[in-house]
């Protein structure tokens, strides 16, 4: 951490002056004033330009990454190129420097595609993650605003919150219970506990309990602090000078790609020496014998598949990211795929997140609330349907105890009101306001002296407030706040003792109806106090009352659900809501499989009391999990992955971040998340909604299926070539294509051809099928009979076209050309069969109802496949190079009857593997 020079004027914090003192030896009063900052009110608005301008903006640079010129030598690091490479240097070694040459270009080809598509796979991805934007709550001209990170300046006052990401280096001036997290720059694996006061110069960075450093988590509590460095001048912008950025694109599947690469380098290996053997051990020349193998090593290589996989994952992530799904780790592209069961939070994810208090429940007499979302527009309602005027005592401080126990903020923007804060708190704001009751006016009566922010392992939110008297107002569960009441009040505002089972059969009624109950309570406390401890809020509390808010299930979020159940996932709802609640909104939701009577619902404390083999069951069994703890999430996941399933779970806040690290996707909040729960996930929603988490499922399914058609696109056409150079050159024949014709067959022909299945529409039965198994192997039985079958049709193609033009007279080279031509005329019905638009069109031959898919790349590709197939075999320079003749209108016709006769084989194919 640099030192804070004498005068904020007088040296930026990136170039200290060289008298200043280190922050963490400051008293906060002393560093305030060099900073010219107030702790109140935060700096003005014309200051904050002015040190925008002298700072720059609270952000990193791009941290290196490996250079250029490394990336594409990398690129040469695969077994099946290092085949090619000494291919060409025997050749060149023989004295064959053409064919040499050309080897080598299309290995330096392959290469630089395989450069260009990760360099923009990996530029895709992060801009994506720079999409997504941190924010932070500062003080600016006695306002409290939520501003993006990178805005921030030294000077500015930041408030710090459970779950925050610290976004610049913090000298702190207060904290309530603050624990932070910073193993990622000091290592040190627990969080710690925060403290004001200053320290000696000399200590330790991980010792500086009086600072927060920038990239570090608020684990607990609150607190505020004074920036004191920004951008590279924070510590974390020291060491990140150091670092280099390793955007890495492997995934299972990539490394099962480099895995059967490495299985097939041996077998070409073994199979390119039998050749060479038994050639010259019939005594063939070496040049003729080395120019088979050399023939069979090409012709089994792939060339093309490892820049189409790149590419179909890059575009994946690029179509989920338009439907709102970021994905952080790319691995979790292939997860989705495989996903069988789907935990969702319910509010915000599973509802609306739009919540209006319906209800009021004060001295025991229900109350309706008119009106609709944080409009303060409406009004309490007695049973009769009259306004309720004037307001009974138990009412009015309900009300009031939902405004002042409150850290959210309602502001109207353009005609419409917005929540600076959380949802259920802007609903108590809007319904206090109903009534007449504004937050800046009670918070001038009744200040707030201290407050106890709300933590998931208590369930519940207090605030100590001067009047009249020190008042300690409570909000948060039933459950949390009931066992420690020992009175209520009456309908006359009179104190009585606590009627527990009463109030609990109101709560049981209320959440049956489906609504979100919050429950209040209050206490006096002695004049003296100024500050609260979790001692005061263990018994004597006075139950004020309830208000229970209805947040509607999303439409979308039913449709999606419904389409999840439908493609064989399980769909699971986690609450921290009331269960009588979740179950209402579960019901709704149809996760009880339309009959409610069959939806099994677990709370927290149900699960608490189940040892190992009952818990699994529950796990296994369950639909909806309520009140449940962050530790049980937890083993919620570790349960449902114990029996085979692959799970997706969503989370929003600190305590969810084992959960999500846990799950095989984990699902943060993009809007309403917090930043711990952010870096812990492997995909952030944008719009919060469950419907995105299906369309990212869908997704998924396409990029892998997708993969499964370049596969059952490409692997045929070697197997076929691989079989007719062994073939011909066990039986001493010329063989029907040399070396270098494979090349350009499997590098330019091919990738032409396939690019266009990375983007494929997804197929109409995408999301009615069941999870794709994790553990199945690349290479199906069914897919491999595929390969078979197709492969065994090329190879007769070649073959018997090669033999058909050398029986009838023509050259040795036009008989090559023609088999090569007539094979990629076959290839195009074969991409069609494996194609969307194939088989739509198919459908409407068959007069079947199918909307024929827009596919602009596959018929672009095809176009383009056409061109260079032409220049192949028609342009004087290729015959040089490739050893071509120009083709007439006889062999032109015997590549129309190539299309046909791939017709019968295609529709076998698909019969046998109907998945590609």
């Amino acid at each position: 951490m640099p030192p804070v020079p004498p005068t904020e004027a007088g040296a930026t914090a990136a170039t200290p002056a060289p008298q200043a003192r280190a922050p963490h030896t400051e008293l906060p009063e002393a560093l305030l004033r060099v900073l010219g900052s107030d702790p109140l009110t935060g700096l003005e608005a014309a200051e904050v330009a002015r040190r925008q301008e002298r700072h720059g903006w609270n952000e990193l640079p791009e941290l290196p990454g490996r250079p250029a010129w490394l990336k594409l030598l990398l690129q040469f690091h695969q077994p099946l190129l290092y085949i090619l490479l000494a291919a060409g240097l025997i050749k060149a070694l023989l004295g064959s420097w053409t064919n040499a040459l050309v080897i080598w270009a299309v290995t330096v080809i392959n290469a630089v595609i395989g450069f260009v598509q990760e360099a923009q796979a990996e530029g895709a991805i992060a801009a994506l993650a720079r999409s997504v934007s941190t924010e932070s709550t500062v003080l600016r001209d006695g306002q409290t605003l939520r501003i993006p990170s990178r805005e921030l300046v030294p000077g500015d006052v930041v408030l710090l919150a459970a779950g925050d990401k610290v976004p610049a280096d913090l000298r702190l001036l207060e904290q309530r219970d603050l624990q932070i997290d910073e193993s990622g720059l000091t290592g040190e694996s627990l969080p710690v506990a925060k403290d004001p006061a200053p320290l000696p110069a000399d200590t330790p960075l991980a010792d500086r309990r009086c600072m927060a450093y920038a990239g570090s988590f608020v684990t607990f509590g609150q607190g505020r602090g004074v920036v004191v460095a920004t951008g590279e001048a924070s510590e974390m912008g020291e060491i990140s000078r150091s670092l280099q950025q390793r955007l890495s694109l492997s995934t299972p599947l990539t490394r099962r790609f480099a895995r059967f690469s490495r299985v097939l380098l041996y077998f070409i290996l073994a199979v390119a020496a039998l050749t060479l053997a038994i050639g010259l051990g019939r005594g063939q020349p070496f040049a003729e014998v080395f120019e088979a193998a050399v023939a069979l090593a090409v012709s089994a290589i792939p060339e093309g598949l490892p820049a189409v996989v790149t590419i179909t994952l890059a575009i994946g992530v690029n179509r989920m990211a338009a439907r709102h799904a970021i994905i952080r780790k790319l691995p979790a592209v292939e997860a989705l795929g495989s996903a069988t069961v789907v935990c969702s939070d319910k509010t915000g994810t599973l509802t609306e997140n739009q919540m209006t208090v319906q209800v009021v429940v004060a001295g025991g007499v229900t109350y309706r609330v008119s009106g609709t979302g944080y409009s303060p527009h409406g009004d309490l309602l007695a049973a009769d349907g009259a306004v309720v005027d004037p307001l009974p005592a138990p009412l009015e401080q309900v009300l009031r105890c939902g405004v002042l126990c409150n850290d959210s903020r309602l502001k109207q923007e353009h005609g419409v009101w917005t929540v600076l804060g959380d949802p259920t708190e802007a609903a108590l704001l809007a319904a206090a306001e109903k009534a007449g009751f504004t937050q800046a006016g009670l918070e001038a009566v009744d200040p707030r002296l201290d407050a106890i922010p709300f933590a998931s392992e208590y369930q519940y939110m207090a605030s100590l407030h001067d009047g009249e008297e020190r008042l300690l107002q409570v909000k948060g569960s039933v459950e949390a706040l009931l066992p420690r009441c020992s009175g209520m009040l009456a309908a006359d505002g009179a104190l009585v003792p606590l009627d527990a089972a009463v109030i609990q059969q109101r709560v049981d009624a209320l959440a049956g109806e489906g609504l979100r109950l919050i429950a209040f309570a209050s206490r006096r406390l002695p004049h003296h106090r100024h500050d609260l401890d979790h001692a005061d809020l263990d018994g004597d509390l006075v139950f004020l009352g309830l208000q229970g808010m209805l947040d509607p299930p999303r439409p979308e979020a039913i449709s999606a659900v419904q389409a999840c159940q439908r493609a064989g996932i399980s769909v699971r709802m986690i609450t921290g809501d009331h269960a009588a609640t979740a179950a209402a909104i579960a019901a709704r939701m149809g996760l009880g499989a339309d009959d409610p009577a069959r939806l099994r619902v677990y709370t927290g404390r149900d699960l608490a009391a189940m040892d190992g083999p009952a818990f699994a069951t529950a796990a296994a069994e369950g639909q909806v999990f309520a009140r449940v703890a962050p530790d049980q999430k937890l083993r919620l996941v570790e349960a449902l992955q114990a029996r085979g399933e692959v799970v997706a779970m969503t989370g929003d806040g600190v305590n969810d971040a084992p959960a999500l690290r846990q799950a095989d996707i984990g699902i943060a909040m993009g809007r309403g998340g917090t930043e711990v729960a952010r870096e812990a996930a492997d995909m952030l929603l944008t719009d919060d909604n469950f419907a995105s988490i299906e369309a990212a499922v869908e997704e998924g399914r396409t990029v892998y299926r997708n993969l499964r058609k370049a596969i059952a696109f490409l692997l045929p056409v070697n197997g076929g070539e691989s079989m007719t150079i062994l073939i011909s050159a066990l039986l001493a024949r010329d063989l029907p294509v040399l070396a270098l014709q494979v090349l350009w067959l499997n590098m330019i022909n091919s990738i032409t051809m396939t690019v266009p299945l990375a983007f494929e529409p997804k197929a109409p039965d995408t999301m009615v099928r069941p999870p794709r198994d994790p553990a199945e192997a690349l290479l199906t039985p069914r897919l491999l009979r595929r390969i078979l079958v197709v492969s065994l049709f090329n190879w007769l193609l070649i073959f018997g076209v090669f033999e058909w033009v050398r029986g009838g007279g023509g050259s040795l080279e036009l008989a090559r050309t023609a088999a090569i031509q007539a094979l990629v005329a076959a290839r195009i019905i074969y991409l069609l069969s494996v194609s969307q638009l194939g088989r739509t069109l198919a459908l409407r031959l068959l007069g079947r109802n199918g909307s024929v898919s827009q596919a602009p790349q596959l018929l672009l590709g095809i176009g383009l496949a056409v061109l260079v197939q032409l220049v192949f075999s028609q342009w004087g320079p290729m015959h040089a190079l490739f050893s071509t003749a120009p083709i007439g209108w006889t062999e032109l016709a015997v590549c129309a009857l190539a299309m046909l006769a791939m017709l019968p084989v295609a529709w076998l194919a698909n019969r046998l593997d109907p998945d590609a």
